[in-house]
């Protein structure tokens, strides 16, 4: 790549910060939690750097994927960029089903036109590529699904080795990718923290021979996901919705939203309020939207969790402060839904918007829908919903009957 399509090598990547403790990190070696407390790590640039080399005229000059932002991204060396073409992903308006909810100028950004059909896509990008740039051989992750499903097609791309944990319960087409691809495909009867349990187990046992990639043990993953807030912001003309709403298991696409948005204001590249965002989990399991209405910086284990948005059944996620943080620093909210209604939802999009999105998405229009109702959300305001995957990847979300039906 050249400097105006590639520069992967530009990358300002300066240390790796402990987002609880601040605790700083080499970034030139593989890093999991802070050593100091435990917690996750983020990634740090020099933004002045970026500020005096970039513009963001600059970026219409560059390919449509989130590898236009490379400054902003922790990979050094264009040879160990490992893609296949994500990023960029539609804003589309959703009128019709704007105008029913009382929001006209509802946007979506649509997920699930991205590489494996879900927005892991991203983190997988960019936490595989900073991965064989630092000469790790083999993963292992837990997963819901879309996350494994992502590292291990992202893995066989770049040539690593690949184990993952999912639960019994996880969409069939997820496993079958794994497999596929390559992967070791391991299954647990539990949730996530029961799979998470066995990447622990098989990691300690490796003796340094297997990284742990689980969601926020590894600080590149929010990396790939903050670019969807580049990519609004861009999309936007360089100017901020007023709201967006984000599905919210593990955290790490708000998380890495707001990080962005930070960036991007330290840069300088927008102005004015951030965009108030919103985290959007199950009734089933709402672990952060029961500690955001008590007043709590961190979560409680949610007991017996169960949803059809199995993406976002997450009974007690590491970045928990995190998620908190944002919603606070930004006037957000919490905010959960009803499987029943966010499958009335996900079949309302489809006939209005001709859009199948997924169950998690599907739960983040519910909220939209929900907010206006309750009138936190104005008319005027604009909105950016998340669809963070396909529906395809979920057919038993909408029951079909199999009969012969003669004319």
């Amino acid at each position: 790549m050249t400097k105006e399509g590639s520069a992967i090598s530009l990358s300002h990547l300066s240390h790796l910060e402990c987002g609880r403790c601040g605790t700083g990190h080499d970034a030139g070696v593989p890093q999991n939690l802070c050593r100091a407390c435990g917690s996750p790590l983020l990634a740090r640039y020099d933004l002045a750097a970026v500020r005096s080399s970039l513009r963001p005229a600059d970026l219409a000059r560059r390919a449509p994927d989130l590898w236009r932002y490379h400054e902003l991204l922790p990979v050094g060396r264009e040879a160990a960029v490992t893609t296949l073409g994500e990023g960029m992903t539609p804003l589309l308006p959703m009128a019709r089903y704007g105008e029913r909810i009382g929001l006209p100028r509802l946007l979506m950004k649509d997920e699930g036109l991205i590489p494996t059909g879900s927005f892991k896509a991203r983190g997988a990008a960019v936490g595989v590529s900073r991965a064989a740039e630092l000469g790790i051989e083999r993963l292992a992750l837990p997963s819901n699904g879309n996350a494994g499903a992502a590292w291990a097609v992202y893995g066989a791309r770049a040539g690593l080795a690949a184990t993952v944990v999912m639960p019994l319960d996880a969409p069939e087409i997820t496993r079958r990718e794994c497999v596929a691809a390559g992967a070791d495909l391991r299954l647990v009867d539990g949730l996530i923290g029961d799979a998470g349990r066995v990447v622990a187990e098989l990691v300690a046992g490796a003796d340094g021979r297997v990284f742990d990639a689980s969601t926020l043990k590894e600080p590149y993953r929010v990396e790939g996901k903050k670019t969807m807030a580049i990519e609004i912001v861009e999309q936007l003309g360089w100017r901020v919705p007023d709201v967006i709403i984000c599905p919210t298991g593990g955290g790490v696409g708000l998380i890495g939203i707001h990080k962005a948005l930070k960036e991007l204001r330290e840069l300088g590249w927008i102005a004015g309020d951030p965009p108030r965002l919103v985290a959007v989990q199950a009734d089933g399991c709402a672990p952060v939207v029961r500690a955001f209405e008590r007043g709590e910086r961190e979560t409680t284990h949610w007991p017996d969790a169960h949803t059809v948005a199995f993406g976002i059944n997450v009974p007690k996620p590491l970045g928990d402060f995190l998620i908190l943080e944002a919603l606070a620093e930004t006037s957000g909210t919490a905010i959960s839904v009803g499987d029943d209604e966010l499958l009335a939802d996900l079949r309302l999009l489809a006939k209005l918007e001709g859009a199948f999105v997924c169950p998690e998405g599907a739960a983040a229009f519910s909220a939209a829908r929900r907010l206006r109702e309750s009138g936190w959300l104005d008319a005027d305001d604009q909105v950016v919903v998340l669809n963070t995957g396909t529906g395809l990847k979920y057919p038993q979300t909408v029951p079909v009957d199999l009969g012969l039906n003669p004319r």
